[in-house]
């Protein structure tokens, strides 16, 4: 079991720790096809306006220090700035992604190549999974989403290429479809992992393995959950988040996290936010 130093009214010292990303400027982002609830092709969206989002979000990572490498968008695919579903890194090894809609299924080679020129062990998958919308690690542990996009197979997969344990967590609800819009990791580092999440996001045996790991997790409002608030990236002390989500930035300045809101309100016309914005590159 998972247990954490964090106890009532004893708030610890947040230390910010390096991070190494990849992003895809949003250059051909629109909205032709629907794949979640969020997206509506009658809905007009600006793809100037997704830059300009994007590249705010481009620019706080840079500021804060951030290693950010970027990979070409290609046309024809809108949803490729949504670049964390385009695998999952951990010690160089790069577990490539396997979509499950056609729509996004050219993603998962243009990842991969970009992972093999980088200088990464590429391991091409052989169940569907989306990367790291659906696995995220916190300490030694990784958390693996299932329930609408990758499938619990990959969970499988993922035991077998890293040696680690991996936890299924069911979602239920359509709207929260990736498991990186459901839970945010505040701080991933072992013997003091932290997390926040949005309970009904998830099936009951899930929502009892989240409370007995982490009991001093952050529990989120659905209000911010609606606008994608969890949906969020951390360096263990500042954490960036969606701006609108404002309950939940008070809630990580009572746990001593330095909160920083961006407004990415035309990306999230597609179904994304920060997090799904930004893949970790764990070297």
């Amino acid at each position: 079991m998972t247990m954490t130093d964090e106890q009532p009214g004893i708030r610890p010292e947040r230390r910010p720790t390096g991070r190494s990303v990849l992003m895809c400027r949003p250059e051909h982002f629109t909205v032709v096809y629907r794949i979640n609830p969020w997206m509506n092709p009658a809905q007009p969206t600006d793809t100037s306006l997704a830059v300009q989002q994007w590249q705010a979000l481009y620019d706080t990572y840079v500021q804060l220090g951030y290693d950010v490498q970027l990979i070409d968008p290609i046309a024809g695919l809108p949803d490729m700035v949504y670049a964390a579903n385009g695998g999952f890194v951990i010690d160089n090894v790069a577990y490539g992604a396997k979509f499950t809609h056609p729509e996004r299924q050219p993603e998962g080679p243009a990842y991969m190549e970009w992972f093999r020129g980088a200088g990464f062990d590429v391991r091409v998958p052989e169940e569907v999974n989306e990367g790291e919308g659906d696995f995220l690690l916190v300490g030694e542990t990784i958390l693996a989403g299932t329930g609408f996009r990758s499938d619990s197979l990959s969970h499988q997969e993922l035991e077998r290429i890293y040696g680690r344990e991996v936890v299924t967590l069911r979602l239920v609800d359509p709207s929260f479809y990736h498991l990186d819009t459901a839970i945010a990791v505040l701080d991933p580092t072992p013997g003091q992992e932290h997390i926040a999440y949005l309970p009904t996001a998830f099936d009951a045996d899930s929502l009892a393995l989240l409370r007995a790991r982490y009991p001093d997790a952050i529990i989120v409002n659905e209000t911010d959950a609606a606008v994608l608030g969890l949906n969020s990236f951390s360096d263990g002390y500042h954490v960036v988040i969606a701006s609108r989500a404002t309950d939940f930035e008070r809630q990580l300045r009572e746990h001593g996290y330095d909160p920083i809101g961006v407004d990415l309100s035309e990306l999230l016309l597609g179904g994304g936010g920060v997090k799904c914005c930004t893949l970790e590159l764990r070297r």
